[in-house]
């Protein structure tokens, strides 16, 4: 048993690392992003238990919200390949700034943290308004920046 437990860390600790490496930066991002939406799907359980509320439905719509996530993650980098694969051969004499898939974590990032914040308020946890502000700001920024790009 110790030894599957050995051998499943040492999987994912793997996973990060060749994520990092072929990422760089940007992997940094999608690991933090991950660990965010790990964060909040157990924390928004633990607030809902608390309350009494915990639906396994209500569970799985928010599993499939974050599958979506995923999804336009993924679509958000090979964008961001794409353009630079095109850009490379053929000769346009611009750049692209590899822009798409880290203004996207950036505002997963804030949104799912701005979401533990409102979990933990629910589980009785004092939480600077300030700082729900912050996050808040920072999201909406990360959006703008989306938008613009459209």
């Amino acid at each position: 048993m110790e030894e599957n437990l050995m051998t499943f860390k040492g999987s994912i600790v793997a996973f990060f690392t060749a994520l990092g490496a072929f990422l760089g930066w940007q992997g940094i991002m999608v690991v933090v992003w991950i660990a965010c939406m790990a964060i909040d799907y157990i924390s928004g359980t633990i607030a809902a238990a608390k309350a009494g509320e915990w639906s396994s439905a209500v569970a799985r719509e928010g599993i499939a919200h974050k599958a979506g996530m995923i999804f336009v993650a993924i679509g958000a980098g090979l964008a961001d390949l794409t353009m630079q694969l095109v850009l490379e051969h053929i000769p346009l004499d611009m750049t692209w700034p590899v822009l798409i898939l880290p203004v996207v974590l950036a505002w997963y990032i804030l949104t799912e943290l701005g979401s533990v914040l409102e979990n933990a308020k629910k589980m009785g946890a004092p939480v600077p308004e300030k700082l729900v502000k912050l996050l808040k700001v920072g999201a909406d920024l990360a959006a703008d920046k989306l938008d613009e790009d459209e």
